[in-house]
């Protein structure tokens, strides 16, 4: 089969200047697309700007026979986000590519845990994904194609101890995507979610030296890629990916028991009926879920 190319595609990658970002830059420009590499330059805690790391992803991508821009916004303003879609169009002409990738860390204890600290984090990864995507997608409904990755965390799946902030925002961004896949689903928009795990600046303090060197970014970015391609018509759907290791994660609900009359004392005799698992089954959209649970529930009242 011939190479998934990305010939004539512009792509956005925010958070591009190092780690995951920078991957993902490198291995769509190699790939033919057009890259708009943003990245604030600031640290991995959310503060300061000014350092060309952008500029320095640009210039590996030039050397290696590619063409990109920098952009140098933060994703935490909505006037940041258009300049940063703005960039692209004017170099390029169109955006059909946008990987939602910039993220921080602020990592506390729950208790620990400060109004600033939560705010900050929410406005990176939640609001800053929006800031980036809406723009964007106003541009991909004119055209009738796009292509969008959001990025979540196995902390965002899983929860992770001292990452309340980090884990609720990362979850926050499921609903986003999942809602982008039935808005753009009529005009050729596919939006997925990447959890991925990787050696970067966010991790380089969290796991030990001997696992990092293990988990490449450019062990992830592949499946990235892939997702963004022409190629690719799944949307909607969460992947996880490191080491090599790729797979599919989705939020499932269990078939559940009907109680008439419900109450507190017939919740707890039917606990383990609720509770089990099998034959869980996912939903592509809230109507779907409400109608298929609820409308055995109402008949059988």
């Amino acid at each position: 089969m011939s190479d998934v190319r990305f010939d004539d595609r512009v792509a956005v990658v925010t958070g591009a200047g190092g780690g995951l970002g920078r991957a993902h830059a490198l291995l769509l420009a190699s790939r033919g697309a057009k890259v708009v590499v943003n990245d604030l330059g600031g640290s991995r805690e959310g503060s300061g700007s000014g350092s060309k790391m952008a500029d320095q992803v640009v210039d590996e991508i030039k050397a290696a026979g590619g063409e990109a821009v920098a952009n140098y916004d933060g994703v935490d303003t909505y006037a940041g986000g258009e300049n940063i879609i703005k960039t692209a169009v004017d170099a390029f002409g169109k955006v059909d590519i946008v990987i939602a990738n910039a993220g921080i860390l602020r990592d506390r204890a729950f208790h620990n845990l400060e109004e600033a600290d939560w705010d900050k984090i929410f406005a990176v990864h939640v609001k800053g994904s929006f800031d980036v995507i809406q723009p964007a997608f106003r541009l991909m409904r004119q055209q009738s194609y796009g292509r969008i990755i959001v990025t979540t965390s196995n902390a965002g799946l899983f929860g992770n101890f001292g990452q309340a902030n980090y884990s609720s925002a990362k979850t926050a961004l499921l609903g986003l995507a999942s809602t982008l896949e039935l808005e753009g689903a009529k005009y050729n928009i596919k939006a997925n979610v990447i959890a991925p795990v990787a050696a970067s600046r966010l991790t380089e303090d969290v796991m030990p030296p001997a696992v990092l060197e293990k988990l490449l970014p450019e062990l992830v970015s592949p499946v990235v890629a892939y997702l963004c391609s022409e190629e690719c018509q799944v949307s909607g759907n969460i992947f996880t990916a490191g080491g090599g290791y790729v797979g599919r994660a989705a939020i499932v609900e269990s078939k559940g028991a009907i109680l008439p009359g419900i109450s507190i004392e017939a919740v707890r005799d039917n606990f383990d009926k609720i509770s089990d698992m099998t034959g869980a089954e996912e939903f592509s959209n809230a109507f779907e879920e409400v109608s298929k649970r609820l409308s055995a529930a109402t008949a059988a009242s």
